[in-house]
Protein backbone atom coordinates (compact mmCIF):
# COMPACT_ATOMS: atom_id res chain seq x y z
CA UNK A 1 0.00 0.00 0.00
CA UNK A 2 1.04 3.49 -0.12
CA UNK A 3 2.30 5.78 1.89
CA UNK A 4 -0.59 7.87 4.14
CA UNK A 5 -0.09 11.49 2.88
CA UNK A 6 -3.63 12.39 4.10
CA UNK A 7 -6.02 11.20 6.55
CA UNK A 8 -9.62 11.49 7.72
CA UNK A 9 -9.94 12.04 11.47
CA UNK A 10 -13.29 10.22 11.68
CA UNK A 11 -15.34 11.92 14.64
CA UNK A 12 -17.11 15.04 15.17
CA UNK A 13 -16.12 15.25 18.50
CA UNK A 14 -13.57 18.34 18.65
CA UNK A 15 -11.95 17.32 21.77
CA UNK A 16 -11.18 13.38 20.29
CA UNK A 17 -10.46 15.27 17.22
CA UNK A 18 -7.30 17.68 18.16
CA UNK A 19 -6.34 14.79 20.10
CA UNK A 20 -6.07 12.38 17.12
CA UNK A 21 -4.47 14.97 15.25
CA UNK A 22 -2.02 15.78 17.73
CA UNK A 23 -0.65 11.96 18.04
CA UNK A 24 -0.66 11.03 14.14
CA UNK A 25 2.52 12.06 12.45
CA UNK A 26 2.99 16.22 11.60
CA UNK A 27 3.42 15.79 7.85
CA UNK A 28 0.33 14.43 7.10
CA UNK A 29 -2.95 16.26 6.28
CA UNK A 30 -5.81 15.76 8.57
CA UNK A 31 -9.39 15.86 7.46
CA UNK A 32 -12.25 16.35 9.06
CA UNK A 33 -16.11 14.99 8.59
CA UNK A 34 -17.39 18.44 8.92
CA UNK A 35 -14.97 19.23 5.51
CA UNK A 36 -17.36 16.80 3.63
CA UNK A 37 -20.55 17.64 5.28
CA UNK A 38 -20.86 14.70 7.33
CA UNK A 39 -22.82 13.42 10.07
CA UNK A 40 -21.42 10.39 12.64
CA UNK A 41 -23.03 7.17 12.17
CA UNK A 42 -25.20 5.11 14.72
CA UNK A 43 -23.51 3.03 17.09
CA UNK A 44 -25.28 0.35 17.21
CA UNK A 45 -22.01 -2.04 17.79
CA UNK A 46 -22.12 -3.57 21.19
CA UNK A 47 -18.14 -3.26 22.24
CA UNK A 48 -15.69 -0.07 21.89
CA UNK A 49 -14.23 -2.34 18.90
CA UNK A 50 -17.33 -2.57 16.83
CA UNK A 51 -18.51 0.68 17.42
CA UNK A 52 -14.97 2.18 15.90
CA UNK A 53 -15.25 0.26 13.39
CA UNK A 54 -18.57 0.96 12.24
CA UNK A 55 -17.16 4.80 12.23
CA UNK A 56 -14.23 4.18 10.33
CA UNK A 57 -15.89 2.40 7.52
CA UNK A 58 -18.58 4.64 7.25
CA UNK A 59 -16.30 7.94 7.26
CA UNK A 60 -13.70 6.05 4.48
CA UNK A 61 -16.67 4.57 2.01
CA UNK A 62 -18.00 7.88 2.09
CA UNK A 63 -15.07 9.74 1.59
CA UNK A 64 -12.59 7.15 -0.31
CA UNK A 65 -10.16 7.90 2.04
CA UNK A 66 -7.50 6.63 4.77
CA UNK A 67 -9.66 6.91 7.94
CA UNK A 68 -8.98 6.82 11.34
CA UNK A 69 -11.98 6.48 14.34
CA UNK A 70 -12.02 6.13 18.13
CA UNK A 71 -15.20 4.84 20.58
CA UNK A 72 -13.88 5.30 23.96
CA UNK A 73 -15.51 5.55 26.98
CA UNK A 74 -15.90 5.55 30.87
CA UNK A 75 -16.23 2.15 32.74
CA UNK A 76 -17.33 2.66 36.24
CA UNK A 77 -16.35 -0.56 38.43
CA UNK A 78 -18.90 -0.38 40.92
CA UNK A 79 -21.83 0.29 38.42
CA UNK A 80 -20.69 -2.70 36.49
CA UNK A 81 -19.12 -1.11 33.51
CA UNK A 82 -21.52 1.47 32.91
CA UNK A 83 -21.64 4.01 31.25
CA UNK A 84 -19.03 2.36 28.84
CA UNK A 85 -19.41 1.71 25.30
CA UNK A 86 -22.82 4.18 26.29
CA UNK A 87 -20.56 6.75 27.65
CA UNK A 88 -21.76 9.73 24.99
CA UNK A 89 -25.37 8.50 24.93
CA UNK A 90 -25.53 9.11 28.45
CA UNK A 91 -24.29 12.87 27.56
CA UNK A 92 -26.96 12.84 25.33
CA UNK A 93 -29.77 11.61 27.28
CA UNK A 94 -29.42 13.74 30.14
CA UNK A 95 -28.56 17.26 28.56
CA UNK A 96 -24.79 17.34 28.95
CA UNK A 97 -21.94 15.70 30.37
CA UNK A 98 -22.20 18.05 33.10
CA UNK A 99 -25.63 16.06 34.01
CA UNK A 100 -24.14 12.67 33.17
CA UNK A 101 -20.87 13.07 35.25
CA UNK A 102 -23.57 14.40 38.07
CA UNK A 103 -25.54 11.06 37.50
CA UNK A 104 -22.48 9.22 37.59
CA UNK A 105 -21.29 10.23 40.69
CA UNK A 106 -24.73 9.86 42.38
CA UNK A 107 -25.02 6.24 40.96
CA UNK A 108 -21.52 5.81 42.57
CA UNK A 109 -22.74 7.16 46.22
CA UNK A 110 -25.62 5.04 45.87
CA UNK A 111 -23.75 2.11 44.98
CA UNK A 112 -21.02 2.93 47.91
CA UNK A 113 -23.74 3.35 50.73
CA UNK A 114 -24.00 0.43 52.22
CA UNK A 115 -20.28 -1.41 51.54
CA UNK A 116 -17.82 -1.60 54.09
CA UNK A 117 -15.44 -1.24 51.46
CA UNK A 118 -16.02 1.47 49.04
CA UNK A 119 -15.04 1.11 45.27
CA UNK A 120 -14.33 3.99 43.24
CA UNK A 121 -12.54 2.18 40.90
CA UNK A 122 -12.92 3.07 37.04
CA UNK A 123 -10.83 2.99 33.85
CA UNK A 124 -10.88 4.69 30.47
CA UNK A 125 -10.95 2.43 27.68
CA UNK A 126 -10.01 3.63 23.78
CA UNK A 127 -10.22 1.08 20.66
CA UNK A 128 -8.76 3.16 17.49
CA UNK A 129 -9.72 1.81 14.23
CA UNK A 130 -7.75 2.43 10.87
CA UNK A 131 -8.98 1.76 8.05
CA UNK A 132 -8.19 2.27 4.05
CA UNK A 133 -10.92 2.64 1.26
CA UNK A 134 -10.54 -0.81 -0.22
CA UNK A 135 -11.13 -2.80 2.62
CA UNK A 136 -8.02 -3.00 4.90
CA UNK A 137 -8.37 -2.11 8.67
CA UNK A 138 -6.95 -2.43 12.14
CA UNK A 139 -7.93 -1.62 15.25
CA UNK A 140 -6.04 -1.25 19.01
CA UNK A 141 -7.30 -1.02 22.30
CA UNK A 142 -6.11 1.26 25.39
CA UNK A 143 -7.24 1.45 28.48
CA UNK A 144 -6.39 3.81 31.37
CA UNK A 145 -6.90 2.43 35.15
CA UNK A 146 -8.12 4.96 37.79
CA UNK A 147 -10.72 6.37 40.44
CA UNK A 148 -13.54 8.30 40.30
CA UNK A 149 -14.37 11.98 42.35
CA UNK A 150 -16.31 14.74 42.42
CA UNK A 151 -15.70 17.09 38.94
CA UNK A 152 -12.25 18.73 39.39
CA UNK A 153 -10.67 21.31 36.64
CA UNK A 154 -11.33 22.78 33.59
CA UNK A 155 -9.50 21.60 30.96
CA UNK A 156 -10.14 18.07 28.59
CA UNK A 157 -13.42 17.15 27.67
CA UNK A 158 -16.35 14.21 28.49
CA UNK A 159 -15.73 13.17 31.45
CA UNK A 160 -12.39 13.90 32.38
CA UNK A 161 -13.69 15.85 35.22
CA UNK A 162 -14.39 12.59 37.09
CA UNK A 163 -11.25 10.40 36.55
CA UNK A 164 -7.97 10.33 38.50
CA UNK A 165 -5.57 8.32 36.22
CA UNK A 166 -3.49 5.47 38.44
CA UNK A 167 -0.55 7.23 39.63
CA UNK A 168 -1.48 10.67 39.47
CA UNK A 169 -3.38 12.77 42.61
CA UNK A 170 -5.25 15.30 39.56
CA UNK A 171 -8.32 14.49 37.20
CA UNK A 172 -7.54 14.55 33.31
CA UNK A 173 -9.47 17.78 33.45
CA UNK A 174 -6.67 19.45 36.35
CA UNK A 175 -3.95 18.14 33.98
CA UNK A 176 -2.44 20.38 31.00
CA UNK A 177 -3.03 19.30 28.00
CA UNK A 178 0.43 17.55 26.61
CA UNK A 179 0.52 16.32 30.01
CA UNK A 180 -2.43 14.21 29.35
CA UNK A 181 -2.25 13.30 25.86
CA UNK A 182 0.96 11.50 26.19
CA UNK A 183 -0.40 9.09 28.67
CA UNK A 184 -4.21 8.60 28.31
CA UNK A 185 -6.13 5.83 27.14
CA UNK A 186 -5.67 7.34 23.88
CA UNK A 187 -2.55 7.72 23.47
CA UNK A 188 -2.11 3.88 24.83
CA UNK A 189 -4.32 2.73 21.82
CA UNK A 190 -1.85 5.00 19.37
CA UNK A 191 1.42 3.69 20.21
CA UNK A 192 -0.04 -0.09 19.52
CA UNK A 193 -1.86 1.00 16.31
CA UNK A 194 1.23 3.00 14.98
CA UNK A 195 3.84 -0.28 15.74
CA UNK A 196 1.47 -1.70 12.85
CA UNK A 197 1.18 1.34 10.75
CA UNK A 198 4.72 3.40 10.97
CA UNK A 199 5.66 1.86 7.74
CA UNK A 200 3.13 3.85 5.77
CA UNK A 201 4.30 7.08 6.86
Amino acid sequence: MNKITKILIGSNNKGKFKEIADLLPKGIKKNSPTQFSLKSPEETGNSFIENSQIKANYFSEKTNMVTISDDSGLEVNCLNGKPGILSARWAEEYGSFDNAMEIILKEVEKANRNEKIKDYGAKFISCLTLKWPKGEKISEIGEIEGTITTKKGKNGFGYDPIFIPKGFNITFAEMNYKEKLLIDHRFIAYKKLEKKIKNYF
